[in-house]
C-alpha cells in the first residue's frame, strides 16, 4: 500500500497530457466543496423533532451553524499540516486520507442526528470531516501550479473552481434527498378544533388520557416548512425530517468519488516544463511583482508579506463565509414575508445553487484575469467593489419591508452574486499570489499554512452573523410584544406577556407568530435582521484593502 500511494508511483511518464490532471482535481473539490451548501441542512436540523416547525427540544440555528464553523476551522488546521506533508508524500496519499475523513465524517454525523447527539455531528462532520476538507483542498493546488507554470492563475482557478461549484451539485442533491426521505408528522387539525394546553412554555393536547406535546404551524410559518402543509396542530414524535438518511447516502457517495479521483493523480517529473515555454523576463516580473527566487516554508512566516496576505484572505473570507453559512435562511427571512408568492423554500434552495454557480465562475474568471492585470490589482477590485455592495444591502432590505417590490429582490440577488464571484476569486487567486511573492518551490506548504486564515474566518464569520441576528431577533420580539394586545397574546399562546421569556426560549413565540396577531400596518422586522452584519463585513474589507495596498516584494535576505 505505501508503494501504491507513493510519489514515485504517480510521476507522469514523458509525453503525458497535462490536461488530464485538472478533471481529477475538480472531482475532489466538487465533493468537498459541498460544504458551501451547508445552509441546506439548517432548516432540517432545527426541525428534527418538530419536522414542520422547530419544537422545544430542537436545536437552534446557532447550534447547527457552529457545525459548519468547526468544519471550516479544522479545514484550515488540517491544511496547515498537510501542506508540508503533501510535499513529502504526494497528492495521492493525501487524497486517500481526505476521502476517508470526509466520507466517514458524514456517516458519524448521521449517527449523531439519529441519536440527537449534537457532539457527534461536531465530531463527525466538523472535526473529522473538516480534516478531510483541508487535506482534499491542498492536494491539487501545488500539483497544478507545477503542471501550468505558464498560467498560474488559471491553474489554481481550475483546481479551486470545483470547490466553489460543489454546492451547485450538492444543494439540489441534498434538497432532493431530504424530501425523498421526508415523512410528515401526524396532523391533528386546526388550532380552533383542538384543545391546546400550555405548560412551562410548551404546547400540549390530551390524547387517550395523556398529554402529548405538539407544535403549532401558523400562516407565517408555512413559507419555512420543508414540505408545505396546512396550518394547524401537529403531533410531536411522528414523521421524519429525512436529514439523517441524507447524511448516510451522501457520505458513501463522496467517499467513492474521491477515492477514484485520488488514484488518478499524476505529478510532473523533476525539471519538467511545458513545451516551448520560457519563464517571464525581469521587466515582466517587476511589473507584476513576480519573484524569481524561492522562500522556504518556515522562512515565509517571518516575512510581513505572509501576514499581510493572511489578513487579506482572512477578512475576505470572513465577509463571505458568514453569509454562506445562513444563505438559505437569510434570503427567506429578508424576502419570505414581504414577497411570499416569489420567495419560498424552492426559491431559497435555488438561491444557494446560484451562489455556488457564481462562486465557481468567479474562481476561474478572476484567477484568469489576475494573469493579465496582476494579483494585487485583482484584490483592489475585490475590496473596493465589495465594500460598496455590502453597504448597499441593508438599504434594499429596508426598502422591501416598507414597499414590497420585486426590484429590491433583483438588486439583492445581483449584489450578492457579484460578492460571491469575488469571494471565490479570492480563494482561487491567493495560491498564485503566493507563488508570485514566495516562488513556486514550496507554494503548497506555504498555501497550507496561510489557510489557517480560513479557520479564523470560519469561526468569526458565522459567529458574527448569528450573534448579530439573534440580537436583532430579541429586539424585534420585544418591540412586537409591546405592540400586540395583551388579551390577544394570552388567547393565542395560552400564557400572558409576563411569561414571554419562557415562551421565546421554547420557540412557542417567534417573530412570525407575533406578526400573526400584530396590529394592522405593523412592519415586519425580519428583513432587517442582517443589517448590522453587512456593515461589519464592509469594515473588514476596508482593513484588507489597506493590507493589499501595502504589499511589496519579499526582501532578499529571506530568499533561499
Amino acid at each position: 500500500m505505501p508503494r501504491l500511494l507513493s510519489k514515485e508511483r504517480i510521476t507522469a511518464v514523458p509525453g503525458f497530457n497535462r490536461w488530464l490532471v485538472p478533471p481529477v482535481s475538480i472531482a475532489i473539490h466538487l465533493c468537498i466543496g459541498s460544504v458551501y451548501a451547508w445552509s441546506i441542512y439548517n432548516p432540517a436540523l432545527i426541525r428534527v423533532f418538530g419536522v414542520v416547525t422547530p419544537a422545544s427540544d430542537d436545536w437552534s440555528l446557532g447550534d447547527v451553524v457552529w457545525i459548519f464553523t468547526v468544519a471550516i476551522i479544522f479545514l484550515g488546521l488540517a491544511a496547515a499540516f498537510a501542506g508540508k506533508w503533501l510535499e513529502e508524500v504526494g497528492p495521492r496519499t493525501v487524497g486517500v486520507v481526505a476521502a476517508a475523513c470526509w466520507g466517514g465524517g458524514y456517516l458519524i454525523g448521521g449517527v449523531g442526528i439519529v441519536q440527537h447527539q449534537l457532539w457527534l455531528i461536531y465530531l463527525g462532520y466538523g472535526v473529522i470531516g473538516g480534516c478531510g476538507l483541508g487535506l482534499g483542498y491542498v492536494s491539487p493546488v501545488s500539483t497544478l501550479i507545477r503542471w501550468f507554470p505558464d498560467r498560474r492563475g488559471m491553474a489554481t482557478g481550475m483546481a479551486i473552481m470545483g470547490f466553489g461549484g460543489g454546492a451547485m451539485i450538492a444543494a439540489p442533491l441534498k434538497e432532493s434527498l431530504i424530501r425523498w426521505f421526508y415523512e410528515p408528522p401526524e396532523y391533528l387539525g386546526t388550532v380552533g378544533s383542538v384543545d391546546l394546553v400550555t405548560e412551562a412554555g410548551r404546547r400540549y393536547v390530551e390524547l387517550a388520557g395523556q398529554l402529548r406535546e405538539v407544535v403549532v404551524v401558523g400562516a407565517n410559518d408555512i413559507v419555512n416548512m420543508i414540505v408545505p402543509g396546512p396550518e394547524g396542530v401537529y403531533l410531536l414524535g411522528t414523521g421524519s425530517i429525512g436529514v439523517a438518511q441524507t447524511f448516510f447516502a451522501i457520505g458513501i457517495l463522496y467517499f467513492v468519488v474521491m477515492m477514484i479521483a485520488a488514484f488518478s493523480y499524476r505529478i510532473p517529473a523533476p525539471g519538467w516544463k511545458p513545451e516551448g515555454w520560457r519563464p517571464p523576463n525581469a521587466a515582466h516580473r517587476a511589473r507584476r511583482m513576480i519573484s524569481a527566487n524561492d522562500v522556504d516554508i518556515d522562512q515565509a512566516l517571518k516575512t510581513p508579506q505572509f501576514w499581510q496576505l493572511w489578513i487579506v484572505l482572512c477578512f475576505n473570507v470572513t465577509a463571505g463565509i458568514g453569509v454562506l453559512s445562513v444563505a438559505r435562511t437569510m434570503v427567506t427571512e429578508i424576502f419570505g414575508t414581504t414577497l411570499p408568492g416569489i420567495v419560498d423554500g424552492a426559491f431559497a434552495a435555488t438561491y444557494v445553487v446560484m451562489i455556488s454557480v457564481f462562486n465557481m465562475v468567479g474562481r476561474f474568471f478572476w484567477a484568469s484575469v489576475s494573469d493579465f492585470i496582476g494579483r494585487r490589482a485583482t484584490y483592489w477590485i475585490f475590496f473596493a467593489l465589495g465594500i460598496a455592495l455590502y453597504v448597499s444591502i441593508p438599504y434594499s432590505a429596508q426598502q422591501v419591508s416598507v414597499s414590497p417590490n420585486v426590484v429590491w429582490l433583483v438588486y439583492f440577488y445581483a449584489a450578492t452574486m457579484v460578492i460571491f464571484t469575488m469571494y471565490g476569486g479570492g480563494f482561487a487567486t491567493i495560491p498564485a499570489y503566493l507563488a508570485d511573492v514566495f516562488g513556486t518551490r514550496y507554494v503548497g506548504g506555504i498555501h497550507g499554512r496561510l489557510l489557517t486564515a480560513w479557520s479564523v474566518a470560519g469561526y468569526f464569520g458565522p459567529v458574527a452573523i448569528t450573534s448579530l441576528r439573534q440580537n436583532a431577533i430579541s429586539e424585534a420580539i420585544q418591540d412586537l410584544s409591546s405592540a400586540v394586545d395583551p388579551q390577544v397574546f394570552a388567547a393565542t399562546f395560552g400564557a400572558g406577556l409576563d411569561q414571554l421569556a419562557v415562551l421565546v426560549e421554547n420557540q412557542t413565540v417567534t417573530i412570525a407568530k407575533l406578526m400573526d396577531i400584530a396590529p394592522a400596518g405593523t412592519v415586519d422586522p425580519t428583513s432587517g435582521l442582517y443589517n448590522a452584519t453587512m456593515y461589519l463585513m464592509a469594515a473588514l474589507l476596508a482593513i484588507a484593502l489597506v493590507c493589499n495596498a501595502l504589499m511589496r516584494p519579499v526582501h532578499a535576505k529571506h530568499h533561499m
